[in-house]
């Protein structure tokens, strides 16, 4: 079975739960581990999620 890629909505909310997890004192690779994606996912998302924010205030 095929893996589906995540609505933009399931991304954001993934980003905010590794943000809410930090909070709780869980370290960031930690927190990353437990929304059960890889670094290098979060990482790109956040990236993907910053460049959106930018585009949408110009």
């Amino acid at each position: 079975m095929a893996n589906r890629r995540p609505k933009p909505e399931e991304i954001v909310s993934k980003l905010r739960q590794v943000e809410v997890l930090m909070g709780q004192g869980m370290s960031r690779l930690d927190a990353i581990r437990q929304i059960g994606v890889v670094e290098q996912t979060y990482y790109r998302w956040r990236k993907g999620a910053v460049r959106r924010m930018r585009t949408s205030l110009c």
